[in-house]
């Protein structure tokens, strides 16, 4: 086998292990900790089986702040060499951000990761802004690592809908196997989204999930929280 081959064949292989583990739900951002305001929904019975729990995350996906994340995170994947660039799409992920317990979420596990993140050398560029937002976190560590937005974008809506799932599991509550067939029938829409967005630019941010957003605004008025969001 040629070198260069060889060469490029282990570079992907690494670049993927490393993919998985950024993305896995043990990496410690302390993701469990925080529900997007699914918690809300789940206590008004607005989400009370798998099916409304599945139908949530799909809308999400679809419409949802989510949609523009992973917007976001493929820019950062793209500029990760540029501070000035990243620093911008810091703002404006913040700024998109309506609720509270959200907008600290995307801080809180945005530093997260880069500290976990920085256990690889070399792995975190170092012009990021600091705090920074989750989805700039994530996009930017993977353009350093070489990996392409669409790949990254698999590995962040894949780690979102499994976080959200996880979130199900234990207040609706559905059982793990109706978690997995969640997983499985959103499996073809990441994908597919994975593909667009990864193509997609500023101009294409947009969302219309007046009901998520709302619930995670509510969240905070709660009498009774096990999440953070």
């Amino acid at each position: 086998m040629p070198m260069g081959t060889a060469t490029t064949i282990m570079t992907e292989t690494q670049a993927l292990q490393r993919l998985l583990a950024w993305s896995s739900p043990a990496f410690p951002v302390g993701a469990f900790a925080y529900s997007g305001g699914l918690e809300t929904t789940i206590a008004g019975r607005r989400v009370a089986d798998a099916q409304g729990a599945l139908a949530w995350i799909e809308g999400n996906l679809r419409r949802g702040a989510v949609r523009n994340d992973a917007i976001l995170a493929a820019e950062a994947t793209r500029g990760h060499v540029d501070g000035a660039t990243l620093g911008n799409l810091a703002d404006l992920c913040l700024a998109l951000t309506p609720a509270r317990e959200r907008y600290e979420e995307m801080l809180v596990t945005g530093e997260a990761f880069l500290a976990a993140a920085r256990t690889w050398p070399d792995a975190v560029p170092q012009h990021l802004p600091s705090p920074c937002p989750y989805p700039i976190a994530f996009g930017a560590v993977a353009g350093m690592a070489g990996i392409a937005a669409e790949a990254m974008l698999v590995a962040l809506l894949t780690a979102y809908v499994q976080a959200q799932i996880s979130v199900a599991v234990r207040l609706v509550p559905i059982g793990q196997s109706d978690g997995l067939a969640i997983l499985a029938a959103l499996e073809p829409l990441i994908a597919e989204m994975a593909a667009a967005l990864s193509e997609a630019g500023l101009d294409d941010l947009g969302s219309a999930s007046y009901a998520a957003d709302i619930a995670a605004m509510a969240h905070e008025t709660l009498p009774t929280r096990i999440f953070r969001s």
